[in-house]
């Protein structure tokens, strides 16, 4: 409760501070904005990889290891498959009117330059990895799970000698030095919701984020709206969950989320409200959400179909049940596919709408608002991989709130 009032009084000191409109005030702040969250992503990037591989070398034989994975994935799947669904039906219901061809054409100086050229199998071929190296030096957290649940695995199973326990034990170490310093981030956050909240405030007063598409931006925050608020608590009661409960115990992560922008460089902080605050057992924790943070993109599913379909059509492509169908598996395949990193689901959605030849001069409509979109939505996605985290602990006979 300490920590909610220390975050919360942070959050509107930021808001207020930011809004002053005060220049040396809004650099220093836009610094320490920037030192936090590159920070996080410092260590967001060995956390995945010494979690699961921690994880995997310890549970790999024995039999909880296939019932925790089992549950995350399906629990991942209902979740994403369910935003999705939500968004779709708010799409059908509201039903966006096509834009202006003026603004249609504007929109196309906004595109990301050569962003538009990338096939979705471009998208695919960069989570293989082709060295060691490359994964880590890249941030792709795909391909870092991919590097580390290999090597957890081979661990798990290679027969057991001093060299191997010796490797074991410094991994472990190592992990053990990370949550150090992850504890010290956590402790110095207050300064960095001020500069966030800060941050946020200054370009909404100087009219940076304002203005939508109506309708269109509706239907995306309404979906996100009942994912975070009705859905994903449906899930915790059915378990048996209090969902206010675990709410608060995560708010910690789904707050820093909301200002990175980035489930992996919220990780740390949504592995230690889980482990400390929700009570979830470490090794559950630090093999779960990993998963989650890489493929668990509730928010990304439901931002996929509804801008998909929007800009086909105002393409001129008629959107029927088929299509509306089509574009619901394409969304969550594509979700789970997607890096936890700021503004790759709307990379993600631009190389598709690309792949297809659709209009993406509308992608630079969306360009200006995407940001506040994308605070929304990586706080839904923490939350979402909060829930599944929550329910898998619950499923395997663990104890939380």
């Amino acid at each position: 409760m300490k920590q909610i009032i220390i975050w919360t009084s942070a959050l509107l000191l930021g808001a207020i501070l930011g809004y002053l409109g005060i220049d040396w005030l809004n650099t220093l702040f836009d610094f320490i904005a920037s030192a936090y969250t590159r920070l996080f992503q410092f260590v967001a990037v060995p956390t995945i990889a010494l979690a699961v591989i921690t994880t995997l070398s310890s549970l790999g034989n024995k039999k909880d290891t296939g019932r925790i994975f089992l549950h995350t994935i399906t629990y991942t799947l209902l979740t994403t498959i369910a935003a999705a669904t939500v968004g779709l039906a708010l799409y059908a219901i509201i039903a966006p009117e096509n834009l202006p061809a003026e603004m249609v054409q504007q929109g196309s100086v906004d595109v990301p330059e050569n962003l538009g050229e990338l096939s979705y199998y471009d998208h695919i071929l960069s989570v293989i990895p082709n060295n060691i190296v490359q994964p880590f030096s890249n941030g792709n957290v795909l391909s870092i799970l991919i590097v580390a649940a290999a090597v957890g695995i081979a661990l798990a199973f290679i027969p057991k000698s001093e060299n191997i326990n010796a490797v074991i034990k410094v991994i472990f170490g190592l992990q053990e030095l990370l949550f150090t310093l992850i504890k010290a981030l956590i402790w110095a956050l207050p300064l960095g919701i001020v500069a966030f909240a800060a941050q946020l405030a200054a370009q909404v007063e100087a009219g940076v984020i304002v203005g939508s598409l109506g309708k269109y931006v509706a239907v995306i925050l309404g979906g996100n709206a009942i994912q975070f608020f009705i859905v994903l608590p449906l899930f915790l009661i059915i378990r048996g969950l209090n969902p206010l409960k675990v709410l608060r115990a995560m708010s910690p992560a789904v707050l820093m989320a909301l200002f990175t922008k980035s489930s992996a460089a919220t990780l740390p902080v949504t592995m230690r409200s889980a482990e400390d605050n929700l009570k979830v057992r470490p090794e559950i924790a630090r093999f779960v959400l990993p998963i989650c943070t890489t493929i668990n993109m509730n928010g990304c599913a439901a931002f996929i179909i509804v801008t998909s379909l929007f800009v086909m059509q105002n393409g001129g492509v008629a959107i029927d049940w088929q299509t509306m169908l089509l574009w619901l598996v394409i969304a969550v395949i594509s979700a789970i596919g997607n890096a936890g990193v700021p503004m790759g689901c709307y990379f993600l959605t631009l190389s598709l709408m690309a792949g297809i030849n659709a209009p993406v001069s509308i992608m630079g409509i969306i360009l200006p608002i995407f940001t506040i979109i994308d605070m929304i939505e990586t706080a839904e996605n923490v939350w979402s991989d909060s829930c599944v985290c929550a329910i898998v602990n619950k499923r395997v006979g663990g104890t939380s709130l």
